[in-house]
């Protein structure tokens, strides 16, 4: 019965952030960190941070394998299973709707207005989750400077897992250095993406393609994008005009990014291709955290797996930092803008007990009422 309740809870819980997540991985992992370490206690702010630097190491959506990590947390494998669907299952939804939209009557449905409001306030929640998980991955001078550096190699346009890694492994060289040790092992992986022969795609093709691209896939929504146009633009299976109004539903709908493989599905293939594509490229996400959750406490009690935990850690915070300033940057170009930044700012700081999702709604009808000014 206490499983069952605690299932019940982690539904709700991602159901609704997979309803109300706007604005990337970092503003998702945000609302997590929020709802599960402070709200919740379901872990500590370290073991949050853990799973947040263990996430980024392996291939898939960031956001979606961290509502994984959480569901595993709090109920085993049944809840990582049931926290990955939940937050999954609104943006596909929602996608889909897009999609029928689209091939019905060959445009999108005009909500910029409401998004223009949920950007600013994105980056507020985005800070505070920064400012809280830098106060504890930040140990020590080293630490502190092993973050700096990564943030600004990212904002000098360096891959963000070039730069995870190189964090990690140069945490790694300061622990064996301090232990006077001179065996330093690294790795690097190396990633060929091959394209498959051009001919008719399928129902069955789709799904390959897809699982292909969410077990290799590394970095940000955008280089899902670049994966599909050398897949399947190139080999003619769909228009790049398609693709290109698949980034505009990732930026209008909540939940994950990668939700637009369930749009781009549709287009290819209708309603079928729509599940072959949303089941494919997901799937990869549920066997790497159900691998690699039991191993994180293992990892943590070594001293050499736990300084190069250490400094991923600092980088996942750095970037999380570095993808803030780059949606500022983009987003903050007007005072209505600004007043919306500002007060979400403040309401996050003064308010800290405040759910984001009301944080995110109160924005979007401010944000679609400052529009007509």
């Amino acid at each position: 019965m206490a499983q069952k309740n605690e299932l019940k809870e982690i539904a709700k819980l991602f159901f609704k952030l997979g309803s109300i997540a706007f604005g990337g991985p970092a503003a998702h992992i945000a609302m997590m960190e929020d709802e599960v370490v402070k709200k919740r206690k379901w872990m500590t702010q370290e073991h949050f941070l853990d799973l947040v630097g263990a996430t980024n190491l392996i291939p898939g959506p960031n956001s979606t394998e961290m509502t994984m990590h959480c569901g595993y947390e709090r109920a085993g494998w049944k809840g990582l299973f049931v926290a990955g669907f939940c937050f999954i299952f609104p943006a596909v939804v929602i996608t889909a709707i897009f999609a029928w939209l689209y091939q019905k009557y060959g445009q999108l449905p005009n909500v910029e207005p409401f998004i223009y409001g949920i950007k600013p306030a994105v980056i507020a929640i985005i800070i505070m989750a920064a400012y809280r998980l830098g106060k504890k991955a930040v140990k020590n001078m080293e630490l502190a400077i092993l973050g700096i550096i990564t943030l600004v190699v990212c904002l000098l346009g360096v891959n963000e897992i070039i730069a995870l890694f190189g964090c990690g492994l140069l945490g790694l060289s300061i622990y064996l250095f301090k232990k006077n040790t001179s065996n330093l092992k690294s790795f690097i992986p190396l990633i060929i993406f091959q394209i498959a022969d051009p001919s008719k795609i399928g129902v069955f093709k789709i799904f390959l393609t897809f699982l292909k691209v969410g077990a290799i896939l590394y970095g940000s929504g955008y280089v899902l994008f670049a994966f599909l146009d050398s897949e399947l633009v190139v080999n003619g299976w769909l228009t790049r005009q398609a693709l290109i109004d698949a980034v505009a539903v990732g930026q209008i709908t909540p939940g994950p990014v990668l939700s637009t493989a369930t749009f781009i599905g549709w287009q290819m293939h209708g309603i079928t291709g729509a599940l072959a594509a949303t089941i494919g490229i997901f799937l990869p996400s549920f066997f790497f955290v159900l691998v690699l959750n039991p191993l994180i406490p293992k990892m943590r009690k070594s001293n050499i797996l736990g300084a190069i935990l250490n400094a991923v850690n600092v980088a996942a915070v750095a970037l999380i930092i570095a993808v803030c300033l780059e949606m500022a940057k983009d987003t903050i170009t007007d005072w209505r803008t600004i007043v919306i930044a500002i007060a979400s700012l403040v309401v996050v700081f003064v308010f800290k007990k405040l759910n984001s999702a009301f944080i995110v709604l109160g924005s979007a009808f401010i944000g679609y009422l400052l529009t007509y000014i």
